[in-house]
């Protein structure tokens, strides 16, 4: 069926930033954090004319940061001419509620209404799209509990972009048609993305994913490496949609970069769930490259981040390159190669921007996948013909020779393959000896 159009409309709304630093946080944190809520914001199109922070031990569960500093919240939107209230957590129904009430015309998001509108502002292919609105629904249809009969939350400007409909009641129903309806499209593009990644993964090309945090320069990095012509902006989620190009090592040989959406701090599980299909580049890559902002002083809070999320998706473990980008900048700050469990860490230093470094990062991907996959001579009896196929389904196969007893076969593996196929491999150029079929 087709699909509404995602409301992309920017209106420049009056904001104050509000943020609780909670006893549990380190020094600076909350600061850390609102400054990129501030980023976010900024990218959305809205103006930030204040900031309030409240601080207690825990969020107030009426109205998060306290009926006393609401008020004082209250006349600060009253006194500057502000419309819009961003909270820098996670609020629930209640909350909003309670807090657009004592605040009075005042529109009231939080941090993850914040990231969707981004998300609907910057998806452009049809998978995404989807994407965006099924989330939306998801997380905004609750949260309009107590707005009347108008949903006016779903008009226009940051945090409403969306799918707009008028009355609370029917829209309910609506709601819940139109989710049924989108997860019905979306695990049909998944069955399809599923078969092109299966052709994939039959070609033998090794598959390398550009992850990291949230303006990194994956983009840019793209871009430079195989001239894709993505866009690449200075914002936060500049890049929603995966993209992926082919590129040449400097053996020659081909691999498949894929740019992803970049990870941020406390991006809510909902929202990793929504973009799960986006994520999976990911999951299904061989090698894993990710991106640091090396000038920026939070970085390595940034890869704890990137590495968490990564671990939580089943991707923690993948052969793993960090590349330290911006490097040609005055603030950058490169530590030294560290050690983990005896090894020393893969790392290049690099701007995608100017070029430096590029070589050596090409070189240091050429080792990764030359550790990672072998060309391997088979001898196959041809009685077990049926080997071959499994070759042609698993790995690269290169050349098939067809003998009088048996067949030779030179296949691109990996690791996975290659202990499966193990009772094949020729030693020394000659035929192993085979067991026979009743030992195995």
């Amino acid at each position: 069926m087709p699909t509404n159009e995602i409301k992309s409309k920017i209106e420049t709304g009056r904001a104050v930033l509000v943020g609780v630093d909670a006893g549990d946080m380190r020094d600076g944190e909350c600061e850390i954090s609102l400054e990129e809520l501030r980023r976010l914001l900024d990218t959305a199109g809205g103006e930030v004319v204040a900031t309030m922070v409240q601080s207690r031990q825990t969020p107030d569960v009426r109205t998060y940061i306290g009926s006393g500093k609401l008020i004082e919240l209250s006349e600060l939107c009253e006194n500057n001419d502000i419309d819009l209230a961003v909270f820098d957590c996670e609020l629930t129904p209640s909350q909003i509620r309670n807090i657009e009430d004592e605040l009075d015309g005042v529109r009231v998001i939080d941090r993850s209404m914040l990231i969707l509108d981004i998300f609907a502002l910057h998806a452009t292919t049809a998978e995404g799209k989807l994407q965006v609105e099924l989330a939306q629904l998801k997380y905004t249809a609750p949260r309009l509990i107590g707005k009347g009969t108008q949903l006016s939350r779903l008009g226009g400007g940051i945090g409403t972009r969306g799918p707009g409909e008028s009355k609370l009641e029917s829209d309910r129903r609506h709601i819940k048609r139109r989710v049924t309806a989108l997860e019905a499209e979306l695990a049909e593009l998944a069955v399809q993305r599923k078969t092109k990644r299966a052709a994939r993964d039959r070609s033998g090309i090794q598959k390398i994913a550009i992850v990291g945090y949230t303006n990194a320069g994956k983009s840019t990095l793209l871009n430079r490496l195989t001239d894709a012509g993505i866009l690449a902006e200075d914002k936060l989620f500049a890049t929603l949609d995966p993209t992926t190009r082919k590129f040449s090592l400097p053996s020659g040989d081909d691999v498949l970069l894929t740019d992803t959406v970049g990870f941020i701090r406390r991006l809510p599980h909902h929202l990793i769930k929504a973009f799960s299909s986006t994520l999976d580049e990911a999951v299904c890559s061989d090698i894993l490259m990710i991106i640091v902002d090396a000038s920026d002083p939070e970085y390595p809070a940034q890869l704890e981040v990137t590495e968490n999320l990564l671990a939580e998706l089943g991707a923690g473990d993948k052969p793993s390159l960090i590349v330290y980008n911006k490097c040609d900048r005055e603030a950058s700050n490169v530590p030294a190669p560290t050690t983990e469990h005896g090894e020393t860490r893969r790392s290049v230093c690099i701007s995608a921007l100017t070029g430096q470094g590029i070589d050596e990062l090409s070189q240091a991907l050429e080792e990764l996948v030359r550790a990672g996959k072998k060309k391997i001579k088979y001898f196959i009896p041809n009685s077990e013909a049926g080997a071959v196929s499994t070759l042609y389904t698993l790995a690269a196969v290169d050349e098939v020779d067809y003998g009088a007893e048996h067949i030779t076969v030179y296949a691109t593996v990996d690791a996975r393959v290659r202990g499966m196929m193990a009772r094949y491999e020729a030693q020394d150029g000659s035929n192993p000896p085979l067991p026979k079929k009743e030992e195995w």
